[in-house]
């Protein structure tokens, strides 16, 4: 059953009637949020929660210096609170840590991905769920369970509709799944949540020009300006702070206006449904998620290129990408993607993605750098890639991410190499060990090996943490 327990009640003018609110999405998805319990979670959804922690801490100090990560924490900085923001000795309100933290977590493209109808980072939401759990003196055990519920939730409604074939970008959904993970942690009523994703989602409705064209620094910044919506939304409604509803099934409401008519299925319960978690891919490469089977083959290709003795620079004829729709429609078309010029460009385009996996054998934080972007040598490769819309392809996403590179040489000579299912994906999922790499990799030269190996004990062991309060410290301080 969704509901239970008496609804009725009475927060000043905010009174909802507890038959409709039993019947409607909000009113479900606050149930849920409400009633799951830590002791609800399997054993390998909880530790897949501690390894997206891991992930997520280290893709946020590895973005420590990047110009929109400085520019959020100067703001953060200038106001006081029971928040931390990572790698800085700067604690400040809950929200403006959301937002700061989920910055530095997406700015380098690295944290986690969920595909299906609408793309996602489930990740993103981790910032919220940081700086609530620690504002709130909260437990591991219940960032762990709010995590859970926001992927569950996000990726839900991911799976019902499609935002950006209606011109929305996908951090609108981030609006319900980061203020349920806040709501939560705040100890909010149902109805109380109820009133919070009405405040939050009348307010995140964020336009997918954010992705498209010549990207800005506000590509790394559109979630976490949700995730600080969320968790002021959560916070209002705590207060007696009244919303919108029904938020998705009213006459102008989201449904409507926003993502068409959706059936949301049954959440993950530990028994006959699992979690979502589950089916969210780690990413082994900076870059957008739809480009890492590209890059996995080019990296093959390369291989066996230089081991026939081919030149790269002087060799190639031509290169042709045969891709799927959503890899087409997001990373692979648009002249700015064969001509970048800024790093949110780069690592969510196709050609630029493939042409630098052949040249330097690796993609990595250095072929993002400014001076690796505007090299000449490799914007002259990047000219020689054809992307093509392959229908093929497309019938085998999402459970699939195939792309198949096609090299031919001048001499007449072809290599290519198709990837459908490249590291991190579910089916080829990165090993502990290799979560705990990209995270040295990540903060490497800033944090001693000693504190990063203290660091993993904790974090492994985040079921066992009494207070979140307690999780930071000044050793985990890095260098403006």
């Amino acid at each position: 059953m969704w509901m239970q327990g008496n609804w009725a009640e009475k927060q000043g003018k905010g009174f909802i009637n507890t038959d409709d609110m039993k019947k409607n999405i909000a009113g479900k998805l606050a149930e849920y949020a409400h009633s799951l319990q830590y002791t609800d979670l399997p054993r390998n959804v909880v530790h897949e929660v501690k390894r997206r922690v891991i992930d997520s801490i280290g893709c946020g100090l590895g973005a420590f210096n990047s110009e929109p990560a400085k520019i959020v924490r100067n703001i953060a900085g200038t106001v006081k609170g029971g928040a931390a923001v990572l790698g800085a000795n700067i604690k400040t309100t809950p929200d403006l840590a959301a937002f700061a933290n989920g910055v530095a977590i997406r700015y380098l493209d690295y944290n986690d991905t969920y595909l299906s109808k609408e793309p996602a980072h489930p990740s993103d939401n981790i910032s919220a769920c940081l700086a609530v759990a620690e504002a709130e003196n909260k437990t591991g055990k219940d960032l762990i369970t709010a995590i859970a519920i926001a992927y569950e939730v996000q990726c839900r409604l991911c799976d019902a509709a499609s935002l950006r074939q209606r011109g929305w970008d996908h951090v609108t959904y981030g609006a319900f799944s980061s203020t349920l993970a806040a709501a939560k942690l705040m100890g909010l009523s149902i109805e109380k949540t109820v009133h919070a994703l009405g405040l939050a989602g009348v307010a995140n409705i964020a336009l997918r020009q954010t992705r498209v064209g010549e990207l800005s620094m506000w590509k790394g910044c559109a979630f976490a300006n949700t995730a600080r919506n969320a968790v002021f939304a959560a916070d209002l409604a705590r207060h007696g702070m009244t919303g919108p509803a029904p938020i998705f099934e009213g006459e102008k409401g989201f449904m409507k206006q926003v993502s068409g008519h959706f059936e949301l299925k049954g959440l993950g319960n530990g028994k006959r449904r699992p979690f979502k978690i589950l089916d969210t891919y780690i990413k082994f490469y900076p870059a957008e998620y739809h480009s890492q089977s590209a890059i996995e083959a080019a990296i093959e290709l390369r291989k066996k290129i230089v081991a026939q003795g081919f030149s790269l620079e002087r060799d190639i004829k031509s290169i042709e990408i045969r891709t799927f729709d959503a890899a087409y429609e997001i990373i692979g078309s648009g002249p700015e993607k064969w001509n970048p010029k800024t790093r949110e460009t780069a690592d969510h385009s196709l050609p630029y993605c493939a042409a630098v996996a052949l040249m330097d054998g690796d993609v990595g934080l250095n072929q993002f750098s400014e001076n690796r972007i505007n090299d000449s040598k490799l914007h002259k490769l990047i000219q020689k890639v054809k992307v093509i819309r392959d229908k093929g392809l497309t019938n085998q996403y999402p459970e699939a991410m195939p792309n198949l590179i096609k090299i031919t040489m001048r001499d007449g000579r072809q290599f290519s190499n198709k990837v459908k299912y490249p590291k991190g994906h579910p089916k080829k999922p990165m090993t502990d060990d290799e979560v705990e790499e990209k995270f040295r990799i990540l903060v490497k030269g800033s944090i001693s090996g000693e504190y990063i190996d203290n660091l993993f004990d904790v974090l492994w062991g985040l079921e066992d943490v009494k207070n979140i309060n307690n999780l930071f410290s000044s050793r985990l301080c890095l260098r403006s």
